[in-house]
């Protein structure tokens, strides 16, 4: 069965896509917890990250500090982090949340409510900034 991520990916399913390549696909979460929270996934699905082949999962790494180095010139925070908890959705994937304090990637938290707008204008700055 296909997951919500593979549909993403076939654009069955509307994203705020940020980045991709042949592999690897990033794109705004829906419900975030800071202005530019990302969700990087490998294009394969696998439920588990630690179950990919260590090419993909290295790949999956060096895709991710990418997509974060971008995240980090478009939102102003002090740092980028980095997040696996995997049990929302059976397909890998990484959470990327720019914060300035420890409290800002408290999944806890309240999410935000952003507008369209909002959401297009950050992807479209993290897009432009992902190399």
């Amino acid at each position: 069965m296909s997951t919500v991520f593979s549909k993403i990916i076939r654009g069955e399913i509307s994203c705020y896509k940020v980045a991709e390549d042949e592999s690897y696909f990033a794109f705004l979460d829906i419900s975030p917890l800071k202005k530019g929270h990302v969700l990087v996934i490998p294009k394969e699905e696998v439920d588990y990250i630690f179950d990919l082949e260590q090419p993909k999962y290295t790949g999956l790494m060096l895709f991710a500090k990418r997509v974060a180095e971008a995240i980090k010139v478009s939102v102003p925070c002090k740092r980028v982090s980095m997040h696996v908890i995997g049990l929302e959705v059976p397909h890998a994937h990484i959470h990327l949340i720019p914060i300035n304090s420890m409290n800002d990637c408290n999944f806890a938290n309240d999410k935000l409510k952003l507008t369209k707008n909002e959401f297009d204008e950050v992807a479209k700055k993290i897009a432009e900034n992902f190399v």
